[in-house]
């Protein structure tokens, strides 16, 4: 993903006002702005395919289907083979739109309807410009409009999408039935939110923002315009993790204490409590299975063990002593993981310990193993992916990703605290009115492994125990451990990738220059 992105991310109607701002209140011509928008299409275009002599021109109506004709005028009259597909009967554009048309006939762009272009044999054409459908898109496409979007994607030819993909909702990332999936994206004016997240990298592919050269205040007017979601990567976490005081020791650098590894679990809280200390935490404790002690002790003998087999084992006392509080790696859902469970519960409300809670712990928690625990509470960080999010707020995974952030604002609803829904787009929501939402553009399909969310908590842990607040705590690890693994697949890939090897980066990366 281009990275260099703006960080406020809208909704296609706070897109709208922006446009409508610097239609009305710029005195910005709306031809005048679609030929921007046409002309900065067509630049990327050339740039990524510079070989491409003939292109395909798919077009709705509006504005979005006015790019495109603009795109096939510019194509033309550099002597590219254009053949523009119309989905709506250029007679019936109106504005700016027919505007576009009447240039793309003025320079001879071949044209004919969707119908004419099913019935008729082509040539091999180089690239597709999908220019079907705006951000006005909320129901999914149908008849004649969903064979396009299928045509274009059984086409095997690349793909470039102006503004969005054709059939993705601009506001959750969601296909509606079916989406363009374009190997570039050029978008506009405001940056769309479900382009960052869920099915929306999938379908963008490279990203690339144009502000049009509107003017930077049109972003600033407030209101109704004000971004609800902020885009945060690594170069949103410097701030957070300034140089160390010279006076430094490890117990000013906090205590985390992790909970976890049931029998054969052992690796998932071993991952977890060396990622604490990668992440700077000063001291490390774990409370597991006595049998993980050799194993955990020889990868990372800096880490203090605690077996549950070894007697009477003083739970009060870890806790008096520790800073942050992980638990659910490797937890297991049997009756010694519910007794832990109902431990740091227990410790949570009575000494505010703040806790990080994942994996199994998450799975407790939507089972309600402790039925009269308090559920919602403010020191704690909640970390779901889709099926853990979908089990705690009882729905399926399918309704949990229609809308990642409403779903993410519900969790923080019902159970108080920051919570995070991980994915593409990572989600985090922290307390407040209005609700705050900050999405993670870092990170790479190579994360799809075993181990990465155990990894996750224990930075998230590491960073707090240093002093950072839980919400900071959070947007700082979601980032270092996506640009971890960034770096982990430079040299040798996304296949393969394993949790462990993020390791050296983390370290990297809680260090910056």
């Amino acid at each position: 993903m281009n990275k260099n992105l703006p960080r406020a991310l809208y909704r296609a109607e706070q897109v709208r006002e922006l446009d409508r701002l610097a239609l009305e209140e710029l005195g910005i011509d709306e031809f005048e702005l679609m030929q921007r928008a046409g002309a900065a299409a067509f630049s990327r275009l050339q740039e990524r395919w510079r070989r491409a002599r003939s292109l395909l021109v798919f077009v709705g109506g509006g504005n979005n289907g006015g790019d495109g004709y603009v795109i096939a005028a510019l194509a033309a009259a550099l002597g590219l083979e254009v053949q523009v597909v119309y989905l709506l009967d250029p007679g019936k554009l109106t504005g700016a739109a027919a505007r576009a048309w009447g240039m793309a006939a003025a320079r001879n762009a071949a044209m004919c309807s969707f119908a004419d272009f099913q019935s008729r044999q082509w040539q091999d054409f180089d690239l597709v410009v999908d220019a079907l459908f705006g951000t006005g898109l909320n129901r999914a496409a149908a008849d004649a409009w969903l064979e396009a979007i299928e045509w274009i994607n059984g086409s095997d030819l690349p793909v470039l999408a102006v503004d969005i993909p054709s059939g993705l909702h601009a506001d959750t990332g969601a296909p509606l039935g079916a989406a363009v999936r374009a190997e570039l994206t050029v978008t506009f004016i405001g940056m769309k939110r479900g382009l960052l997240t869920h099915q929306g990298p999938d379908c963008t592919g490279e990203l690339i923002f144009d502000d049009l050269d509107a003017p930077a205040k049109i972003h600033s007017a407030g209101g109704s315009t004000a971004a609800e979601v902020r885009r945060i990567d690594i170069h949103s976490t410097a701030a957070f993790l300034p140089q160390r005081k010279p006076a430094a020791h490890k117990g000013s650098n906090g205590h985390v204490l992790l909970l976890g590894g049931d029998h054969g679990m052992g690796g998932a809280i071993i991952m977890a409590a060396e990622a604490a200390l990668r992440s700077g935490a000063g001291l490390v404790s774990v409370v597991t299975r006595s049998e993980h002690r050799p194993a955990l002790l020889a990868r990372r003998p800096e880490i203090m063990v605690t077996g549950t087999e070894d007697g009477r084992v003083d739970l009060p006392a870890l806790f008096d002593r520790a800073s942050t509080i992980v638990i659910g790696p490797g937890l297991g859902l049997g009756d010694w993981s519910r007794n832990l469970w109902q431990a740091v519960l227990a410790a949570q409300s009575t000494r505010g310990i703040p806790l990080v809670v994942d994996a199994d712990a998450l799975r407790l928690l939507a089972q309600k193993a402790v039925p009269d625990a308090e559920v919602q509470h403010d020191g704690w960080v909640l970390t779901p992916h889709p099926g853990e999010a979908a089990a705690l707020l009882r729905t399926s995974v399918e309704e949990v990703q229609r809308d990642r952030f409403a779903a993410v604002a519900e969790l923080q609803r019902r159970f108080g605290g920051c919570c995070l829904l991980k994915g593409a787009g990572s989600l985090i929501c922290a307390p407040g009115r209005p609700r705050r939402f900050k999405l993670c553009s870092e990170g790479n399909p190579g994360m799809a492994s075993a181990g990465m969310g155990d990894v996750l908590s224990g930075i998230i842990a590491g960073l707090h125990a240093q002093g950072l607040s839980l919400e900071d705590s959070l947007c700082c690890a979601v980032c270092v451990h996506g640009e971890a693994a960034d770096l982990a697949v430079r040299d040798a890939g996304q296949r393969g990738l394993i949790a462990s090897e993020l390791m050296p980066f983390i370290r990297q990366l809680v260090n910056p220059c």
